[in-house]
């Protein structure tokens, strides 16, 4: 089996690098590169220029708005886009809701939401985890009881990322609680963030930022028409969605970019006089992590080619590269922070928002470190934690 890039994938290549030199806002660009804070015209901007081009729902099928691509020019693009310093795609409406909508969604859903995710006009968020429901899902609390043509739902959820400025929640509700086994009697709604009932209070996280929130929900009245698929199935649904969300938290080319700060960082970092990348111990450090990054790319490779030996990984691969992708992400993030040494300080957070006028210490470079190195703490977390993966994992390969 070859695992590599064609002549016609390496001219796909160059044609993505055009389009990111001529579309992407240079100033977007550079707060990227730099670190800072991205707020909501940020992302959607972004999501709205490759919305026009036709080219932010990529992995979806033609006839619903996708571009066709094959797998691996799918892996190109995100690869692009990460080392030219573009925002990366929020994941809700694009990698997690369109698939189950273009798989179980009803023909009027599909019309009234599939075109707004494709243009980028229309902002989702995920409402799963709860605050005695993380990585235990099942566990879910939030209750939805049908009352002749609508729902109404009461409950908390926690952790919604970016529902501060989200249009719509998909939202995992309990509808039957005597259900035998806590899977059961579980559906899926669509619930429009503005319905009246709906709070939503951020949480500001220990990188200084505000990603992620509560949101309540009470006495909020959901049309039986923003059900999907069948009642009580929703965790068929959920299972769907989170098989595309593991492969995507990989992020492999956002860590090949990252990685690429870091031998910057360690070229312009001194160590006895000399460039810190020169340093006997830090290089077989760095040398030690690009070999797991390449590995992590060629596994990812592999997978998009359809190889495997039998041995039945290729079930598990959205976990295996959900485990290996996060520990890269963080491993990257340590040594980010090893090379600035003590310039990588906590209280120089603030100076990652654009408006900061304060002093800061030490060089541009350092200052978004602590912030990036605390924000990747969570990636093992979220999506289904590391051990939950590698449970997964097992019973994958046990079973085949």
């Amino acid at each position: 089996m070859h695992i590599g890039y064609t002549a016609e994938e390496d001219a796909f290549r160059a044609g993505v690098r055009a389009f990111l030199e001529e579309s992407l806002p240079k100033d977007l660009s550079a707060k990227v590169k730099a670190g800072q804070k991205l707020g909501e015209d940020d992302f959607r901007g972004w999501q709205k220029i490759l919305g026009k081009k036709g080219w932010l729902v990529p992995r979806w099928p033609v006839e619903h708005g996708g571009c066709g691509w094959t797998p691996a020019q799918v892996s190109i693009f995100d690869e692009e886009a990460c080392f030219a310093g573009a925002p990366r795609v929020l994941p809700f409406g694009v990698h997690m809701i369109g698939p189950v909508l273009i798989e179980y969604g009803n023909e009027d859903q599909k019309a009234r939401h599939l075109p707004g995710i494709v243009s980028g006009e229309v902002a989702w968020c995920q409402g799963f985890s709860e605050p005695g429901a993380g990585s235990d899902l099942a566990s879910l609390k939030t209750a939805a009881v049908r009352d002749g043509d609508d729902y109404v739902v009461n409950g908390q959820k926690i952790w919604t990322s970016y529902a501060h400025f989200s249009d719509w929640m998909f939202c995992l509700v309990r509808t039957d609680p005597k259900a035998k086994k806590r899977q059961q009697g579980i559906s899926f709604l669509l619930i429009d963030m503005k319905t009246p009932g709906i709070t939503v209070r951020p949480i500001i996280t220990t990188d200084g930022m505000h990603s992620v929130n509560e949101v309540f929900l009470e006495e909020v009245r959901v049309p039986a028409g923003n059900l999907v698929g069948e009642e009580n199935q929703g965790w068929t649904y959920a299972k769907f969605l989170l098989g595309h969300e593991r492969t995507g938290i990989a992020r492999i080319g956002d860590s090949k970019a990252e990685f690429g700060r870091l031998l910057d960082i360690a070229r312009k970092e001194r160590k006895n006089g000399k460039p810190l990348i020169e340093d006997p111990l830090f290089s077989a450090k760095l040398a030690r992590m690009e070999i797991e990054l390449r590995a992590l790319e060629l596994t990812n490779l592999r997978m998009l080619s359809g190889g495997g030996d039998g041995s039945g990984l290729n079930g598990a691969f959205p976990s295996l590269l959900k485990v290996k992708g996060t520990e890269v992400q963080q491993r990257i993030a340590e040594l980010q922070m090893e090379a600035v040494g003590a310039y990588a300080l906590p209280w120089q957070q603030a100076a990652m928002d654009p408006a900061w006028n304060g002093e800061t210490v030490g060089p541009d470079h350092a200052i978004p470190r602590v912030p990036n190195y605390l924000d990747r703490r969570k990636a093992t977390i979220f999506g289904g934690s590391t051990e939950i993966q590698k449970t997964i994992i097992s019973k994958t390969v046990m079973d085949q």
